[in-house]
């Protein structure tokens, strides 16, 4: 007899046990809401009521789903720490109440288990897991600035040892099943088609006192099989004061070592968790929702959590305004150029997307190249056992390469990664367009700076010619660049959309100019850093500044991955284009007539032959570069080529090349290394206030020139006291702003 409770969850008694299937109306995947709590408590009682109910199995009817975690949505609409820490502890009475029951429980899950969905399955007696390849578990808060709030920082250390749990909470890594199971998460692994049969038999055998109760059954020391090692192994860890300190101690060391002090979170994570096993379970929650209300009213999470509604924003936009049919998807995709890029871009279209891929480039011996390329990062995913070893060979299948248009074959989309030479990309138009008999291919230019209007030039049907700017390493990379022109019909954009989103890619769309938005904000920011060089601070100095500011890499060592001779190409091209401000330095020429390419090159700035990369001692000889007495402060260093920046991202959307502030915050932060930290440029420029930025500017522009003249939506929204985003952003503001 089925039963079904107002609320999320729906019953189905069987004899001693009682299936309780979770189901949150009208989601599409289960999502712990403001009403969660209430719910769960009212479900405990309930059970906790019914005589001769001995095990309850908690599973969702959700399509490959299980509980994704807190509703992001819920926090977004809490005012201060106070309610924030109010939320958690109503959340760890309803959990403790779920841990406090009669009856044995077990979560069955199948599909993701994450953030509060864990902390739930946490608060049960016993979880299972199918071996499914959606299954994963995984308590990701961190990535948001926060710490688990439901009592994740003091359950998971008591279930598979403090060492283990600290790495899982401060990585926010995501287990699979099997990963789950050898980690002590999950007790029992299944086939998706015998969850139900299989989490029934294991409650019963729970029941029966023939399963491990893992996080009840005291330790014992006779036999000492792994089982019993890992058993006392966790005993040690959360028992013993001295290890205890020594795990928290090297956790702190790692922690700082990453953040470089930016995010709090880790921290508190660590000290919760450390604290909750000195001071025991309920003092631990106490401190844990405490440091949840405090984490939720940093900036940093204000920040994290902003750049994760974006993205969540950016998956259900096609990329257009316009409201279009349905669009058949891409799978017939074809790759010209098999070097480090096309290869790159045909491994995530047959891996990610399932398409089929003809790489093309002159010559077999090119093409075979790009093969053993792709080749390479299959066998890579195969040992980090990403994919297993038919999964490999399936995608391998799918990847062919020839050395002319009459092999590649019809396709639905034509991905170009030539030499970023417009007179070869015009070419190459020409020539896909003739040898695309049905007359229907989609043409897409993987360019970092030439204008996709002056390369459809070429073309017959302008219409049907895009921009998919790639990020190197591809397979790497999270954002993809689709650069739509006048011309460019809306369903090309939103099939190419479609497509990248396909190839696991978070994708911006933006309009087409001179180096569309990435390119373009990125050549102030490393002519800046050239220009201090110039003045006499050396490398190592001007790299540390941007590093220690947020940036996953420094400006002077991001020329020399890029290339020199690309980097001041996009420079020329950059500097014909917007005039004076984007001149790029001398020094630039100097390094091209030395031969220093950069690390592909073996020598650039920095000196790549040796196994440690270090500043090349011959450099500033070399550029005539004299070291100054009196070096500026780092925080200074960092200003010059952040403000420049920035100042560049505000003019790309004042004249319209990029359709939002949110997607300007999403393409530096993902595709430029913009610190996250920060929430993106549009963010940033929020959280200090036009009024500093301009100030900034002004005082930088007095002192090095009109480079650093601010953008004049800047100077508006100075004067009208606006903003990017919120009720007083530039959206909500008069026409006039």
């Amino acid at each position: 007899m089925t039963k079904a409770n107002p609320g999320p969850f729906h019953l189905e008694r069987l004899g001693a046990t009682m299936l309780v299937w979770l189901d949150v109306p009208g989601q599409r995947f289960n999502s712990l809401g403001a009403s969660f709590p209430d719910d769960l408590e009212r479900l405990c009682e309930h059970l906790d009521s019914l005589s001769g109910l001995h095990a309850a199995v908690f599973l969702s009817r959700k399509q490959d789903s299980f509980i994704v975690g807190a509703d992001v949505g819920m926090l977004e609409q809490l005012n201060s720490a106070e309610e924030a820490t109010a939320l958690a502890a109503k959340a760890q009475r309803a959990l403790g109440r779920l841990e406090g029951l009669r009856a044995v429980t077990v979560a069955a899950i199948h599909g993701p288990c994450l953030g509060g969905g864990l902390e739930f399955a946490l608060a049960c007696t016993s979880r299972v897991a199918t071996k499914a390849d959606v299954t994963r578990l995984g308590l990701p808060e961190v990535q948001l600035g926060l710490l688990p709030g439901s009592g994740g920082t003091q359950r998971l250390p008591r279930l598979i040892g403090l060492a283990q749990a600290l790495d899982l909470m401060l990585t926010g890594r995501k287990l699979s099943a099997p990963k789950a199971l050898k980690a002590n998460l999950v007790d029992l692994t299944l086939a998706p088609e015998g969850l139900v049969q299989g989490a029934l038999a294991h409650a019963a055998s729970l029941v029966e006192g023939k399963a491990l109760k893992r996080s009840k059954v005291p330790i014992a020391l006779k036999g000492l099989g792994s089982q019993e090692s890992d058993m006392l192994r966790i005993w040690t860890e959360t028992q013993l004061a001295p290890v205890r300190a020594l795990i928290a101690r090297q956790a702190l060391k790692g922690a700082r070592r990453q953040t470089k002090g930016h995010y709090p979170a880790p921290e508190a994570i660590i000290a919760c968790a450390r604290f909750g096993l000195e001071a025991g379970l309920e003092a631990g929650l106490a401190r844990e929702a405490e440091a949840f209300g405090e984490l939720w009213a940093t900036p940093e999470s204000r920040a994290l959590l902003w750049l994760f509604q974006a993205q969540n924003a950016l998956k259900r936009d096609n990329g257009v305004s316009a409201d279009l049919p349905s669009q058949p998807p891409l799978t017939r995709v074809g790759v010209l150029g098999a070097g480090l890029m096309g290869a790159g871009i045909a491994y995530v279209s047959a891996h990610q997307a399932g398409a089929t891929v003809r790489l093309k480039d002159r010559d077999d011996a090119s093409v075979l190249a790009g093969l053993r390329r792709v080749g390479a990062l299959l066998g890579q995913a195969t040992r980090k056992k990403r994919l297993s070893a038919h999964q490999a060979e399936v995608i391998r299948a799918r990847i062919g390469g020839c050395a002319s248009y009459a092999e590649m074959g019809p396709v639905d989309v034509v991905i170009e990664a030539v030499f970023e030479d417009l007179e070869l990309k015009r070419r190459i138009v020409k020539e896909v367009e003739e040898a695309d008999t049905r007359n229907a291919a989609i043409f897409a230019s993987n360019t970092s700076s030439l204008p996709i209007t002056e390369i459809a030039a070429a073309s017959a049907h302008p219409e049907r010619v895009v921009g998919m700017h790639y990020f190197s390493p591809v397979d790497k990379m999270p954002l993809l660049e689709v650069i739509a022109t006048r011309e460019t019909a809306p369903e090309v954009v939103a099939r190419c959309v479609a497509l990248g989103k396909a190839q696991g890619k978070t994708v911006i769309v933006v309009n087409d100019g001179v180096g569309f938005y990435t390119t373009r904000v990125l050549v102030p920011f490393m002519n800046e850093a050239v220009r201090i060089l110039s003045e006499g601070v050396p490398i190592e100095v001007i790299d540390a500044a941007l590093v220690d500011f947020g940036f996953p890499v420094g400006p002077i060592k991001l020329i020399d991955e890029v290339g020199v001779d690309v980097a001041y190409k996009v420079c020329k091209i950059t500097h014909t284009a917007f005039g004076a401000r984007m001149e790029p330095p001398s020094l630039i020429e100097a390094m091209l007539a030395a031969k220093r390419l950069g690390r592909k090159g073996g020598k650039g700035f920095y000196d790549y032959s040796g196994e440690k990369r270090s500043v090349d001692a011959e450099i500033y000889a070399l550029l005539g570069v004299t070291m100054s007495k009196a070096l500026p402060q780092s925080s200074d260093i960092a200003k010059r080529c952040v403000l420049g920046f920035v100042n560049e991202c505000v003019r790309t959307l004042e004249e319209g090349i990029l359709r939002s502030a949110r997607d300007g915050d999403i393409g530096a932060v993902f595709g430029l290394g913009f610190p996250p930290f920060l929430g993106g440029p549009f963010h940033y420029v929020d959280l200090l206030g036009a009024a500093e930025i301009v100030s900034e500017l002004e005082a930088l522009e007095t002192r090095f020139g009109a480079r650093f003249k601010p953008a004049p939506l800047l100077r508006s929204m100075a004067r009208d006291t606006l903003t990017f985003f919120g009720k007083n952003s530039i959206v909500n503001a008069p026409a006039a702003a």
